[in-house]
């Protein structure tokens, strides 16, 4: 039945990463249809992404009333109702207003079946989750280019708002499983759910000294991730004189590197720690930016971007898989919910203010402001697991 629930899991997080690249694979022409201007993606983009926010922040207080299993549920439903209103949406302001439902159920899916599965799993199922987001992100723009041949993005959107819906029947069905997973936790004497609404919450985390440092390694992490995804096809093409097609090619690499990474790392885990997946991959993902910042020829600077898709491979689900055990259960999903927060904060900000810094100087800004990240985001975890080690040595005192 824990296989079985895991599975459910593992495809919904294929649901949640199947809009994430949609937009982007889809905008050129619906742009034309809909006659926006071209930097309304962005707009478009960041609405999403506000929404995304605000749900991540209030998730855990959701989850303690109506549980992991519903809130699921219907996060899944409001992304399908999105998706399906995106396809048949009149005009760019109701691409707007079906917007904020996409953002909203992303972001409750995304905390709460990390903190499903922090408190549930063993952490190669953390890996193997974001993974999955990976297999979402992949998937969706190949529907939606076998649609933009004929200009039909619509018809794009109503097949993954179809697949989103079905999602939400399996989860509807999947309910007494739910319900049948947490009898057996409980009634077999283990710490009680991590979605139990009776757990104790009073009081400060464990370790809360250190949530700003695991903020920060959140915040720059996506720093990386994104800003490496968005803007290094114009740094090879400008900077690198690649073609644009050979460019786009090797940024596909990178995301083949993080989701090839994600599994390999799922399966280490059997030998090595979270936290020394987390650092390995720090120093692998640094090595990588500072690859691309050597005046190299450009077969090592596009290896530096496989390098720190690589790296970054392990970050983001080890840290997550490390909440409970770091802050304390009780306070798991309301961390989480902050670090998701913190995440898509990442996303939406640091991004744009290094094309805001390409347009202003230049794009050969690009591997220093990625190296700069990557040391920070390393920094910051070593702070934190040096505060957690001195705090391991007073208890032990």
């Amino acid at each position: 039945m824990a296989t079985l629930l895991l599975i459910i899991i593992y495809l919904v997080f294929i649901s949640l990463g199947l809009p994430d690249s949609l937009i982007g694979a889809a905008w050129p022409v619906m742009r034309e249809d809909l006659g926006a201007p071209l930097g309304m993606a962005g707009v478009l983009s960041t609405t999403v992404t506000i929404g995304t926010i605000i749900s991540a922040l209030s998730t855990s207080r959701v989850v303690r009333r109506i549980g992991t299993a519903r809130t699921t549920l219907i996060s899944v439903a409001l992304t399908a109702g999105a998706l399906l209103g995106f396809s048949i949406a009149p005009s760019f302001i109701w691409l707007m207003l079906f917007a904020v439902p996409l953002g909203l159920g992303g972001g409750a899916i995304d905390s709460a079946l990390n903190h499903y599965i922090a408190g549930h799993y063993a952490a190669r199922h953390m890996s193997w989750l974001h993974c999955f987001w990976g297999v979402g992100v992949t998937v969706s723009p190949i529907i939606m280019s076998g649609y933009l041949d004929e200009g039909a993005w619509r018809s794009g959107y109503l097949t993954v708002g179809l697949i989103q819906s079905g999602i939400a029947v399996i989860l509807i069905l999947s309910l007494p499983i739910w319900g049948k997973m947490e009898e057996k936790r409980n009634g077999g004497g283990q710490a009680q759910a991590a979605d139990d609404p009776s757990g104790r919450r009073d009081g400060k985390p464990k370790n809360a000294a250190g949530i700003k440092y695991a903020l920060a390694t959140f915040l720059f992490y996506c720093g990386v991730e994104m800003t490496a995804g968005l803007w290094g096809s114009s740094y090879l093409v400008n900077a690198k004189g690649l073609s644009a097609d050979e460019a786009a090619k090797w940024i596909s690499i990178y995301f083949l590197g993080i989701t090839i990474g994600r599994f390999v790392s799922g399966l280490v885990t059997f030998k090595f720690s979270s936290k020394a997946l987390i650092r390995a991959g720090e120093i692998i993902a640094l090595t990588g930016t500072l690859l691309l910042l050597l005046p190299l020829p450009v077969e090592f600077t596009t290896a530096g971007f496989l390098i720190t898709g690589l790296g970054l491979a392990p970050i983001f689900p080890s840290m997550l898989h490390e909440t409970p055990a770091r802050f304390g259960d009780a306070h798991a999903g309301k961390i989480i919910g902050w670090q998701m927060a913190t995440a898509y904060t990442g996303i939406a900000v640091l991004p744009p203010l290094f094309g805001w810094l390409a347009g202003q100087i230049t794009i050969e800004l690009f591997p220093w402001y990625l190296a700069l990240m990557a040391a920070i985001m390393l920094l910051a975890t070593e702070r934190l697991n040096a505060l957690l080690a001195r705090r391991s040595g007073h208890a032990a005192d």
